[in-house]
């Protein structure tokens, strides 16, 4: 959310991502269609100048096991490159980490304006990034990397090209492949390529056919086999999928038997079931109220079901199949974490600490239509400090400012009518990494000392750019490694544990942080995606069973792949439709059926929106939000994406902001307020 936005910069936002980390019109790719990034398979794909001397080296790399090493001599900088295929008039960013006394990283043949830029770091690795935009006929540049005459050996590893392939480049391999078996019959599916017009399928490492779709089928002598999948079109073929191994026939063993000892232990909102080991059992899947909710590999699960009491099974499975469910067990949970809000909610920002153009709100003065105000923002003093400052907007900034007392007084007043007001961390200029336990623990402080000072009701969560990220290697939803997601996670614990069950605790991530997890999580196997794609989902799901609301930025976003394996672009009912569908039906993250971030309950997400067009890309009429709205709560009024399931308990509506709805004549907050109203 960009609140320093003024008017004067108007038209540069309606163009812009607020967000600073993509442009609106470009999907969020997190992808890479360089060949050899990371130079694992040694040159493949790069030539490099004759007496370079250029090889791939061992050490020093900066991620995976190889990285390019190159030496000028004479005359000859020792440069490396390859030829892309790219799409005209299409916006990319170049990126790579280099080490050396000075490297050069370039690309030529854009088109437009080729670019450039270099470093001097000849002890550590350090990053090179460039933007560029094709022409309206370039449909291939060339990468280059490079050093200066004179200089001793540089290193490159890691190179990113992110945006839209070109035609005449080979797909990406299939991802997602997974496997069930009969007696006789083994069953493929898979993950569709962008760009793919066709599937190869290897069978113990030979060829045994070639598919159209994302299925296939085949009836092989019995046996165990392994199986692979590869993505072809015009210009080529694309590395293997992941193995999956299938039982055919008598060696398949019998199916499990049914689970026994079934047992059911409420705490909170949560269901802790266990059970005893079924013999040959590979797996169990979970039923509550008859339904699939879970497919864990233990004897153990936790479910965080509604409101009410509820029954629950469990069947074992293997390749051979299911078998029957187990004795059903009761439990029964208590309510939401809430905090005491009604069933439809509108959630806005308050300028409080600053003014963009849109005008300052006195507290006393917030209009009764928003049920959940975030006081916006509370900001580190530095980057990794963990120290949290909120003060009121200055004088000379929004002359209307009340004095603190008067604010406080305007927050008593709201509170006595059943409003929740919070402090909102973060925002667009508010970076926080908790990089250490230091600041984990000062961030508890001081979050504590602001909301204990303006006797706030509990916390919302703005992390954007680069607060949250994954290291690689850290892939397990349940159990983050990388520090500032541990000590986050950490921190929002003891602050819940603090002030009880009336605490509110929402977040407001971006799409990126967040849906972006179904095809992309963390920088990936090699370390070149986006090591933010996804970031925010442990998170959320470590923080699930004490979530008030979330309500996902569905604005300042390039598209995202919906459960549709679509893409669905901001500004319209579909798009919100596609997004909240993925929150409350649950995905595989990054494609892994055995990664998969569960579904949040409906009474937890809102939908987030800008207010006004000026207020952020992405702008929803009324129209269209309520059409979405429909479709969500009652299947009715729904477009291309049809939502795996229907949400009468969807909660409601956040926006960016309070003051852009004044400023445009209050039309979010009296239409959507009539509207959800008039729900029930």
């Amino acid at each position: 959310m960009n609140h320093r936005l003024n008017l004067r910069k108007l038209a540069a936002a309606a163009v812009l991502v607020l967000s600073g980390t993509m442009l609106a019109a470009s999907p969020a790719h997190a992808a890479n269609i360089a060949t050899n990034p990371g130079f694992e398979s040694d040159l493949t794909g790069w030539t490099c100048s004759a007496s370079a001397g250029a090889t791939a080296v061992s050490s020093p790399v900066h991620g995976g096991s190889k990285a390019l090493q190159a030496t000028p001599a004479g005359s000859d900088t020792a440069r490396c490159q390859q030829t892309v295929s790219v799409k005209p008039s299409s916006s990319y960013s170049l990126s790579a980490w280099v080490r050396g006394g000075y490297v050069f990283l370039g690309v030529l043949g854009t088109g437009t304006t080729d670019q450039s830029t270099w470093t001097s770091s000849p002890s550590a690795y350090a990053q090179l990034s460039r933007t560029f935009t094709t022409g309206p006929s370039t449909t291939s540049v060339t990468i280059y990397v490079n050093s200066w005459y004179g200089q001793g050996a540089y290193q490159a590893d890691d190179f990113v090209l992110d945006g839209e392939a070109g035609q005449g480049q080979p797909p990406a391999a299939p991802a997602g492949l997974t496997s069930a078996s009969t007696r006789t019959s083994a069953v493929l599916n898979w993950t569709a390529s962008a760009g793919a017009t066709g599937y190869n399928v290897y069978r113990d490492g030979a060829k045994v056919a070639t598919a159209t779709g994302t299925t296939y089928t085949e009836t092989p002598p019995q046996g165990n086999y392994t199986y692979q999948v590869s993505a072809v079109n015009a210009a080529g073929e694309s590395p293997r999928s992941n193995q999956v191994s299938v039982v055919i026939g008598n060696d398949t063993p019998p199916p499990p038997a049914v689970p026994t000892g079934l047992t059911a232990t409420v705490g909170g909102a949560n269901v802790a079931l266990s059970w005893n080991a079924s013999s040959n059992a590979t797996g169990y899947n979970v039923y509550r109220d008859g339904v699939k909710v879970g497919s864990p590999t233990t004897t153990a699960y936790t479910d965080t079901p509604a409101a009410g009491t509820h029954t629950y099974q469990v069947s074992a499975v293997n390749p051979t199949g299911e078998s029957a469910r187990s004795g059903p067990v009761s439990a029964t949970v208590g309510g939401d974490q809430s905090g005491s809000l009604p069933k439809r909610v509108l959630v806005g920002y308050l300028h409080a600490s600053f003014a963009n153009g849109s005008g300052y709100i006195r507290m006393a003065d917030v209009p009764n239509e928003w049920n959940v105000i975030n006081l916006a923002f509370g900001e580190p003093t530095s980057v990794t400090s963990g120290d949290i400052r909120f003060q009121q907007c200055p004088v000379a900034e929004c002359p209307g400012v009340e004095p603190e007392a008067d604010f406080i007084a305007g927050i008593r007043a709201k509170q006595a009518l059943g409003k929740k007001v919070l402090i909102s961390i973060g925002g667009q200029n508010g970076q926080v990494q908790l990089t250490t336990a230091a600041a984990r623990d000062k961030f508890v402080q001081s979050v504590s000392a602001i909301i204990d000072r303006y006797g706030l009701d509990g916390l919302d969560i703005d992390f954007e750019g680069h607060s949250l990220y994954l290291n690689q290697g850290d892939t397990n939803l349940a159990a983050p490694t990388t520090p500032v997601i541990v000590n986050l996670i950490s921190a929002l614990k003891t602050l819940k544990a603090r002030y009880g069950a009336k605490f509110v605790l929402t977040m407001a991530p971006e799409t990126f942080f967040v849906q972006l997890g179904y095809q992309f999580y963390g920088p990936g196997a090699n370390g070149s995606a986006d090591q933010r794609a996804g970031s925010y989902l442990p998170v959320i799901h470590a923080m699930r069973n004490d979530l008030t609301l979330l309500h996902v930025q569905d604005y300042n976003s390039g598209p995202i792949t919906g459960l549709d394996n679509q893409y669905h672009t901001m500004g319209t009912h579909d798009f919100h439709v596609a997004m909240t569908d993925m929150l409350l039906a649950g995905f595989p993250i990054a494609g892994n059926p055995n990664n998969v971030f569960p579904a949040l309950r409906p009474e937890q997400v809102a939908i987030g929106l800008p207010a006004a067009a000026y207020a952020g890309n992405g702008f929803t009429t009324v129209a269209e939000v309520q059409k979405a709205f429909d479709c969500l709560a009652k299947g009715t009024n729904c477009g291309p994406y049809k939502p795996r399931g229907v949400y009468p308990n969807l909660r409601g509506l956040m926006t960016w902001s309070i003051n852009w709805d004044k400023y445009n004549s209050f039309e979010f907050s009296r239409n959507h307020r009539a509207y959800l109203n008039g729900l029930g």
